[in-house]
């Protein structure tokens, strides 16, 4: 914190912008804001000066003019639910939590878009939707908890981004509060181009551009049909092989998720979703669209895995049975506390046609490690989420589990893969930035991430490489020197 702000002054001056009960400094009030959803130790974190509460975007701004002045870092939250870190403090300073930021403003039928401020759920959202025959696409598994800003800032998916798309393709436009406290819009209800796509950059930004204060999105109509599908298989080769022929075949499902046997044994006994529990691996398959095509789809669907190997093809036959089908999906990671006390979520994309080998990969990785690894993921586009299950309270658990991670970060690099699916990168991946970027890729980032915030004050040490950006400001703040004095930067 900068001297010529002292703490009390700092606490005062939240205090006259937010109110009292919207700022809190206490050791155990902050105490839960060091963390999101990452693993233990697999974050740095350090505690911040203080959180404040604010409802509305001048207020943002206000607490944004003030960090500036006090020369403190200032790092955006939602609910909290991020699994890379990224909305964590690295270096103390003020954390802008969004979650009283919480309505939903508009929901207009003719346009079909909705404006919402950051801290509404992302499932009320679709729940107060669907009277009008709309959802929203963007489904991550946290979606009762995460928050519409949270989505934006991470670039969130979910199951039906394989058909729907990930949040990017249903943001409109934002109401931005930007690092120097100005506010500004960007984007619109009409589609259009007229100048540069600053939507586009901030959608995955991790709020280091700016911090979102209204999101205006699109809602997607309710589908004439809806079926779901439950393949099992022997083994998980054989589901691969299965999901890399349904999407060669032109078919592209609303969602075409994988379980592995040990995912199965977690869920099975917790949930009674109906899911084999001697099977290898199951596919979970939703189509959805008018109802003559939905049919001919699924019995296209059902011979490619009775021919990849499937023992059965079941399709859900009401409503009851396709939620439950589903909430053995979503409720997932929640069942694992079956098998161990700690997990660690994996999120890297391999192609499709990687899928078979990279499962072997993991496979090995968990026995080289001996550490259990359970698969449950997005096998229609790739993107997988090993969870490796363990117990921190051994000495040199979490470590085992860092180090094994590593690995199946570089197989997934080597074969073509990405970083993230839709976790984001926040701290717990940035140290591998340079394993898929050059030093020019880092280098144009870094220029796009200092037009917006010059002083870095917007969620430090996010993204790229530790000690990276400093570097990088000094260059071109060296640059721009240079340019004025007339003479070369060496």
């Amino acid at each position: 914190m900068d001297t010529r702000v002292d703490r009390y002054s700092l606490v005062t001056s939240l205090e006259n912008i937010v109110g009292k009960d919207a700022v809190f400094t206490r050791a155990a009030d902050l105490l839960v804001y060091e963390y999101d959803g990452s693993v233990d130790g697999a974050v740095e974190t350090a505690m911040p000066a203080a959180v404040a509460l604010p409802t509305t975007a001048q207020q943002v701004a206000d607490i944004v003019l003030l960090a500036r002045r006090a020369n403190l870092p200032v790092v955006a939250r939602g609910a909290g639910t991020g699994l890379s870190g990224g909305a964590v403090p690295q270096q103390g300073g003020i954390i802008i939590g969004l979650t009283r930021m919480n309505r939903i403003l508009e929901i207009d039928r003719d346009d079909r878009t909705a404006l919402v401020e950051p801290g509404v759920i992302n499932l009320e959202l679709s729940e107060a939707t669907i009277p009008h025959r709309f959802f929203f696409a963007p489904d991550p598994s946290s979606q009762k908890a995460c928050t519409i800003g949270g989505n934006v800032a991470e670039n969130s998916g979910g199951p039906h981004c394989l058909k729907y798309g990930v949040t990017s393709n249903h943001i409109l436009g934002l109401e931005v509060v930007l690092p120097d406290g100005r506010i500004v819009w960007t984007g619109g209800r009409a589609a259009g181009i007229s100048g540069y796509d600053l939507t586009g950059a901030m959608v995955g930004s991790e709020g280091m551009l700016g911090i979102v204060t209204k999101a205006l999105v699109r809602l997607t109509p309710m589908p004439e049909a809806t079926l779901v599908l439950l393949a099992p298989f022997a083994d998980i080769d054989s589901a691969s092989h299965a999901t890399t022929r349904i999407i060669s075949a032109g078919i592209v499902p609303a969602a075409l998720e994988m379980m592995d046997n040990l995912t199965i044994q977690a869920v099975e006994p917790a949930y009674h979703a109906g899911y084999p529990m001697d099977a290898g691996a199951v596919l979970l398959i939703e189509i959805d669209g008018i109802a003559d095509d939905v049919r001919g789809t699924g019995e296209e669907i059902a011979t490619i895995c009775a021919e990849a190997g499937a023992t059965e093809v079941r399709s859900a036959t009401s409503q009851a049975e396709r939620d439950l089908l589903w909430k053995g999906r979503k409720m997932a990671l929640g069942a694992m506390g079956r098998l161990a006390p700690n997990y660690y979520l994996h999120d890297t994309v391999v192609p499709r046609s990687k899928l078979p080998a990279t499962l072997r990969r993991v496979d090995e990785i968990s026995r080289d490690f001996d550490l259990p690894i359970a698969n449950v993921f997005h096998a229609g586009d790739g993107n997988l989420h090993p969870l490796m299950l363990f117990d921190r309270r051994i000495a040199g658990s979490t470590e085992r589990v860092l180090e094994a991670s590593k690995e199946i970060i570089t197989y997934c690099v080597e074969v073509g893969g990405a970083l993230s699916g839709e976790h984001g990168i926040g701290t717990e991946k940035s140290g591998y930035m340079t394993m898929v970027y050059t030093a020019d890729d880092l280098a144009a980032m870094a220029g796009l991430k200092n037009s917006f915030d010059p002083a870095g004050m917007f969620n430090p040490d996010k993204i790229f490489p530790k000690g990276y950006m400093c570097g990088e400001v000094r260059a071109l703040r060296m640059q721009a020197m240079a340019q004025k004095l007339g003479i070369h930067a060496l």
